[in-house]
């Protein structure tokens, strides 16, 4: 049997947060927490979308999301939710505060510690409807959270661990490019290739669902033909709407699970010594895994090449280093300042990760060691 579940309800295009005040109405939430992070605050972003609701123009604000969020900031945000008797959260800006706002979201509603519903502790059935409602509006154009089941949280301990349920998928995504016009092109990038990185590890995902593997396809179409004009002209609005449309096709195809990338990048952005930016990670990482799933997936490369518009004889992972250092991004992990001994213990961690369990091709300790070596 194959299960297919789509979605959420999803508002795109230009100007359509000026509708936000409805929105949270028709929801139910009066009394919301904002989450974002203090680039997304600094940029005034969250100012640009309280002065279309009364409810949201004397929210409290939790801004302190880090780059890769924490159980720690979850429990700070936690607190503010509490304190102000909030009903609902709106969470705007990357993947980060998306996430956060889905932790917050779980524990105002269920009982902790939040490793309890961790997806490779067994708390997948543990979290029931009763979540709270989130509307997430994405600012970058990359991490599909506005429509994803699933959470990426740093523990206490260092565990990076996913939380995953349909539902935790936010009730509402609004999805306006006009919030990513001013998203530098460096972000830009890295955000880019999360995205086509998610399109391509679901398409390449063994589990049985057309309709997403239609749905990734599409989407890195979109992406791979509008990156470059993104990131070298920001203010190109057709290039910003086909990325956002590219990044939220991503995220619609998260049910059929990622691979080995995602589970080498979440281990790596949980380091501590380090912060690693995800999407970038993605991108550095892509080559070599491509290059490992490569006997195991011969005609869905072939389905790619075609769709991309590529020779039949074209080496995908060369094809996409090329493209990730047209795009002015690090090529190694050596450039990102990952250190290389940290190779055993992320090999291992990725192991367990709930991502690695539909990687087109199963994959060792040893074999995802030689495939974070490729990318040093």
């Amino acid at each position: 049997m194959a299960l297919i579940t789509y979605l959420t309800t999803i508002k795109f295009g230009f100007g359509e947060i000026a509708g936000i005040e409805a929105d949270l109405a028709g929801l139910g939430i009066a009394r919301p927490l904002i989450v974002a992070d203090k680039g997304i605050v600094a940029a005034g972003l969250v100012d640009a979308v309280s002065r279309h609701a009364g409810v949201l123009k004397n929210a409290p604000v939790f801004g302190d999301t880090p780059t890769n969020p924490t159980e720690e900031a979850v429990e700070a945000a936690l607190a503010l939710y509490r304190q102000h008797g909030c009903d609902g959260l709106v969470a705007i800006g990357g993947g980060s505060p998306l996430d956060l706002a889905k932790g917050v979201a779980l524990l105002a509603t269920h009982d902790g510690p939040l490793e309890t519903y961790a997806a490779i502790l067994g708390g997948i059935p543990k979290v029931t409807a009763g979540v709270a409602p989130v509307v997430a509006i994405p600012t970058t154009s990359g991490t599909g959270s506005e429509v994803g089941r699933a959470a990426l949280i740093t523990l206490k301990d260092g565990r990076k661990l996913g939380f995953i349920s349909p539902h935790l998928i936010p009730r509402l995504a609004i999805c306006d490019p006009e919030l990513t016009m001013g998203l530098p092109a460096w972000l830009t990038a890295a955000t880019g290739m999360d995205a086509v990185t998610h399109c391509i590890e679901t398409y390449l995902s063994p589990r049985e669902n057309p309709p997403a593997e239609a749905i990734a396809l599409d989407g890195l179409r979109r992406a791979v033909a509008h990156i470059g004009r993104a990131v070298k002209d920001g203010s190109d609005r057709e290039a910003r709407k086909e990325m956002m449309m590219a990044a939220l096709q991503g995220g619609m195809t998260f049910q059929k699970g990622l691979g080995a990338v995602h589970a080498l990048s979440h281990p790596l952005g949980g380091l501590k010594e380090v912060s690693l930016h995800h999407g970038t990670l993605n991108a550095v990482l892509l080559p070599a895994v491509l290059r490992f799933n490569a006997p195991s997936a011969e005609a869905k490369y072939a389905e790619i090449r075609r769709v991309l518009g590529l020779a039949p004889d074209t080496d995908l992972a060369d094809w996409i280093a090329k493209l990730v250092a047209s795009l002015g991004m690090p090529a190694t992990l050596t450039a990102m300042g990952a250190p290389r001994s940290v190779i055993p213990a992320i090999a291992e961690a990725a192991t367990l990760d709930h991502s690695s369990a539909t990687n087109p091709r199963p994959a060792t300790a040893a074999d995802y060691a030689a495939m974070l070596e490729a990318s040093f």
